[in-house]
C-alpha cells in the first residue's frame, strides 16, 4: 500500500482520518535491520523518483536485504554500480524471491520490480539518448532504466560520436519529429557531442561525460571539461559516470511538461 491507496481509501469512506494519518506515518521513513539502511518510501509520491540504492562498496547481502525491504513497500528500486564478482549473487537471490530483474545493457545496474508487466506507463513521456561510443552505452542504459522506472519511453542511438558525425542525425531527426522533450547526450575522450547537439536543437539537452578515454585528461576529465566550457546555449552539465542522475532530470522535465 503507498500513499495513493491510503487517499483513495479515506475518500471512499473505507478508513477514518485518524488510522489514515496512522498509516501515512508509517510510509515516511523505513529503517531497515537495526540502522543498516533507511528508505525514503515517500520519494516516488514527491518526486517521481524511485528509490536508488547504491551498490558499489557495500555488501552484497546487504543489498539484497535493502532491496527486498523497499519493494515489500513499493513496486520498484534500481539498484546501480554493481561489482561484478556481486552482480550473480544479488541477481540470483532476487530471482529467487520471484522478482522481475531488467539489467542494462552493458550496464552495471539492474531495474528489479514486483510487477513482471512493469512498463514505461505513457507514451507521451518520451525522451532521447545518445551515446557517443560503445565503451559509453553502460551510462547511457543506467539512464534509460531510470526514466523506465519514472514512467518515460526513451528513443535510443548509440555509437553516434564526432568521429563520423553522419551517423548522428538520422536519429537525432527521428528525436526532433517524435518531440521529445529532453535528449541525454552521454560522452567520453574530448566530450564534443552534447555541445554539437544543443547547438541543432530547441530541446533541453543534459550532457554527461564518461570516463572512458586515456591519455591527457583521462577518465573524464577532459570529457568534463570540454561540456562545462561549452558555449553552446541549452545545455545542463552532470558529473562523470552519473547516468543515473540524467535519467532522472529528463524524466522530470518530461512529466512535468506532461504533466502526469
Amino acid at each position: 500500500m503507498n500513499l495513493t491507496d491510503i487517499l483513495t481509501r479515506l475518500s471512499k469512506g473505507e478508513t477514518t482520518v485518524k488510522n489514515a494519518l496512522r498509516e501515512i506515518s508509517m510510509f515516511s521513513v523505513e529503517t531497515i535491520e537495526e540502522n543498516l539502511a533507511k528508505i525514503d518510501t515517500g520519494r516516488d509520491i514527491r518526486k517521481r523518483t524511485p528509490e536508488v540504492i547504491l551498490s558499489e562498496g557495500k555488501n552484497p547481502k546487504d543489498v539484497i536485504r535493502i532491496a527486498i525491504a523497499t519493494l515489500a513497500k513499493k513496486d520498484v528500486v534500481l539498484i546501480s554500480r554493481i561489482q561484478e564478482h556481486h552482480f550473480s549473487e544479488i541477481s540470483s537471490a532476487l530471482k529467487r524471491k520471484r522478482l522481475k530483474i531488467e539489467v542494462g545493457r552493458r550496464s552495471s545496474t539492474m531495474l528489479v520490480t514486483k510487477n513482471f508487466s512493469f512498463q514505461a506507463n505513457d507514451s507521451k513521456s518520451k525522451i532521447g539518448i545518445l551515446a557517443a561510443g560503445t565503451a559509453d552505452i553502460g551510462i547511457a542504459e543506467e539512464a534509460r532504466l531510470i526514466a523506465k522506472a519514472m514512467g518515460c519511453s526513451s528513443l535510443l542511438s548509440y555509437d553516434v560520436g564526432i568521429a563520423g558525425i553522419h551517423r548522428l542525425f538520422p536519429m537525432l531527426k527521428e528525436m526532433i519529429l517524435q518531440d521529445v522533450d529532453a535528449i541525454i547526450v552521454i560522452a567520453g575522450m574530448e566530450g564534443a557531442l552534447p555541445s554539437v547537439v544543443s547547438s541543432i536543437v530547441d530541446i533541453p539537452v543534459i550532457a554527461v561525460p564518461t570516463s572512458t578515454g586515456y591519455g591527457f585528461g583521462s577518465n573524464g576529465i577532459a570529457a568534463l571539461g570540454t561540456m562545462l566550457q561549452s558555449c553552446t546555449l541549452g545545455m545542463a552539465v552532470l558529473n562523470i559516470d552519473n547516468g543515473i542522475g540524467a535519467g532522472a532530470f529528463a524524466a522530470t522535465i518530461s512529466l512535468r511538461r506532461n504533466k502526469l
